[in-house]
């Protein structure tokens, strides 16, 4: 396909976009809405009303169910690589295999860069969190719908867009940050590390206020029929990507930055290290 080709099929893609989002700013808002804007961006936040029942067993907010499907895809997708891929793994890798390598390379790399007394454990936790927060983060594309206890249908949002879970995955980070503080440098690693008591909350809120921002404006743009034709794929697809790839990078390098910082040795653990 030639330069002049493709000029013309995105002139034609672009006239095509723009009959679409025309058409679908001219219709009119005749479908009925169970509750208000407010309410929908209130819930959405507080997640008061739409919960979903566990079992039968207990009313829960619908990102915990979110984030049990992510957890249990991730386990279940580590679990098939681990015992049907890496062992056929090739000294001339395919597009999986350096896929693959290049994913853990990049979070080893990190990990080294940022720690370089302790980086074993360190590299395999950023690993794991930052595919969790990615693959968390997207989740919220595929549209998975549930039931909730009131009867209305609801897609199941991004784990990490309810407040619980950010804080959640802040606080585990904070302690794994302890925990090297305390290898590297034992109780002294404590002191260092409580220093920074702030840490778990703005890891906490960072994650949560992009993840439910990106969820706030997907659901106004939702709410209006007028407007749910053609701007929700681009402002989700956006919002969504934008996020997952930012908010993991920043939350796996603070980590790593922060755990380099309270393991590195002190003078006096070195002296003691060379006696």
């Amino acid at each position: 396909m030639n330069s002049k080709t493709k000029k013309i099929a995105l002139a034609a893609w672009i006239a095509l976009l723009g009959v679409l989002l025309a058409s679908s700013l001219a219709v009119g808002t005749g479908a009925q809405k169970h509750e208000s804007i407010k309410e929908t961006m209130r819930d959405a936040v507080l997640h008061e009303s739409n919960q979903i029942s566990l079992f039968g067993l207990k009313e829960v907010n619908p990102a915990l169910i979110s984030a049990m499907a992510v957890t249990l895809a991730v386990l279940l997708f580590a679990a098939v690589v681990r015992i049907a891929v890496i062992p056929r793994f090739k000294m001339v890798p395919g597009r999986f295999q350096l896929l693959l390598e290049q994913l853990v390379g990049f979070f080893n790399g990190l990990a080294k860069s940022n720690s370089p007394h302790r980086n074993g454990f360190l590299g395999a936790y950023i690993f794991g969190a930052g595919v969790y927060i990615f693959i968390g983060t997207l989740f919220e594309l595929f549209g998975v719908q549930a039931v909730t206890t009131e009867g209305h249908s609801i897609a199941l949002p991004a784990p990490l867009s309810d407040i619980n879970g950010a804080i959640a995955l802040g606080c585990l980070s904070y302690l794994i940050i302890l925990s090297g503080g305390i290898a590297g440098n034992g109780f002294r690693g404590i002191g260092s590390t409580l220093k920074d008591f702030s840490l778990p909350i703005s890891m906490s809120f960072r994650l949560f206020g992009a993840l439910l921002s990106g969820l706030l404006v997907t659901e106004l743009v939702y709410y209006y029929i007028h407007l749910s034709f053609v701007l929700p794929v681009a402002v989700g697809v956006m919002f969504t990507l934008l996020h997952a790839l930012i908010q993991t990078y920043v939350l796996t390098m603070l980590t790593a930055l922060f755990y380099g910082e309270v393991s590195e040795p002190h003078e006096n653990t070195r002296k003691k290290a060379d006696a």
